[in-house]
């Protein structure tokens, strides 16, 4: 097998387990928590490493808002089981990047990594997604290249592959729809929230032998909760949440 349709191949399996990312993430904060030294930081050291990976967190899931809130149905914005483009996003956030929900991935889980405190596992995750993802999007883009022919080839030449540029932005077509980002995102806060919440909780665990409850990382992850029950009902009982031509 030609190693172009080795990539492609190796990307399309890829895609279809990339959902199972955080799992890994959570074996492996265990020992690196445990080996973690943290006697250096001063409080306000921490305070600052917890502000910087929620900010980090919040910007990924801000950019993921921004492409699914103006993304329509049907497009490559937005597929989870297998490749799917009938339209090809060229403007608004698509204007600037070609892979914003996957910028949008790496921000959210690599705040949640620095929040270990640990640089070495940052660089060495930030590495495994790079790795990860590049097949993911090498056969993305060739599957969007079958289908889209020069007008691809044409787009992707002028936007960059993952960090954005303004030089080329192109206003969008479909305006901004918060119903949309309330109803496809509430799964993947609240997986981040839970996240911050296990990290916060196993080093507590680790440095004092004991569990509380009652640290704000806990009050956190029950309004997440509380917050991700009421949306998950009002998407499947009623029709709030229901928009023409959104995915």
């Amino acid at each position: 097998m030609a190693l172009l349709h080795s990539f492609e191949k190796s990307g399309n399996t890829l895609f279809k387990y990339r959902g199972q990312i955080p799992v890994f993430l959570f074996i492996l904060v265990v020992p690196v928590l445990y080996f973690t030294d943290t006697s250096w930081m001063n409080q306000n050291a921490y305070n600052t490493l917890v502000l910087l990976s929620i900010a980090i967190s919040l910007t990924g899931f801000i950019i993921r808002s921004i492409a699914i809130g103006t993304t329509p149905k049907g497009t490559s914005g937005r597929n989870t089981e297998e490749q799917v483009a009938e339209v090809l996003n060229q403007t608004g956030i698509y204007s600037m990047i070609r892979h914003p929900l996957y910028l949008g991935n790496y921000l959210m889980w690599i705040g949640i990594v620095v929040f270990t405190f640990n640089i070495y596992f940052v660089i060495i995750v930030s590495l495994a997604f790079w790795l990860y993802y590049e097949r993911i999007m090498f056969a993305e883009e060739r599957f969007l290249e079958r289908k889209f022919g020069q007008d691809y080839m044409d787009w992707s030449l002028k936007v960059p592959a993952f960090i954005p540029s303004t030089k080329n932005h192109i206003k969008g077509k479909i305006p901004f729809s918060i119903i949309t980002v309330l109803r496809r995102e509430y799964s993947g806060v609240l997986a981040t929230v839970f996240s911050f919440a296990f990290v916060d909780h196993l080093r507590y665990f680790f440095h004092t032998h004991e569990f509380d409850p009652y640290r704000i990382s806990s009050y956190a992850l029950l309004a997440a909760l509380i917050i991700t029950l009421i949306l998950r009902t009002l998407k499947h009982h009623t029709k709030l949440l229901s928009e023409s031509g959104r995915s």
